[in-house]
């Protein structure tokens, strides 16, 4: 059985820079993130991983990380009873219970991140900015026991986003990774 070889560091930094973005980036923003890798340093480590299999190129001098290198970096594809029990609708005090601030409920909430996704792009946005300031959102996803999702979010919070556009990272971020359960429930 193939196992998967042994990174250095410089491919598991490579990796980890594809992996937070979760979209296919140029070698040069990829060195450009890593201070201590040149450019034609990065190519060569890129190349070599494309060859190994963990990363892909979605267009030419585009790459994104593939499964086997999530794998690698050690995070697997969700068992399918996780993926069950994500997608399974939680009780109403498990729910997520959206607030605009503290002591203001907006009488919206979410029971699973398919419901999470919708009601995201409806709250108002101060509501969003709220959550994602006390890491609630975060939280709840760690609660579920997807702590693959609130690593996610956590990662939005660090890019210092806004308004429309942080409200939009969210719910793109939430919609992947509910694909991603529903794609993991049909594994045999």
């Amino acid at each position: 059985m193939w196992s998967i070889p042994e990174l250095n560091e410089a491919k598991r930094q490579i990796l980890e820079v594809l992996w937070k973005e979760s979209k296919p980036l140029k070698a040069k923003e990829i060195a450009e993130r890593i201070s201590k890798l040149s450019f034609p340093a990065t190519m060569m480590h890129l190349l070599w991983l494309k060859r190994m299999g963990f990363v892909e190129a979605a267009k030419q001098g585009y790459y994104f990380i593939s499964e086997l290198g999530k794998e690698a970096l050690g995070h697997k594809f969700p068992p399918k009873e996780l993926a069950m029990a994500l997608l399974t609708p939680t009780s109403l005090e498990k729910a997520f219970h959206f607030f605009a601030g503290k002591g203001n409920y907006l009488r919206i909430y979410a029971r699973n991140l398919g419901e999470f996704c919708e009601r995201i792009k409806e709250v108002e946005i101060r509501s969003v900015e709220f959550h994602m300031l006390r890491r609630d959102f975060e939280n709840w996803f760690r609660g579920l026991g997807d702590y693959e999702l609130a690593k996610r979010i956590g990662m939005l919070r660090d890019k210092n986003i806004a308004d429309e556009e942080l409200r939009m990272a969210i719910y793109e971020t939430v919609r992947k990774r509910y694909e991603e359960l529903q794609q993991a429930l049909k594994q045999p």
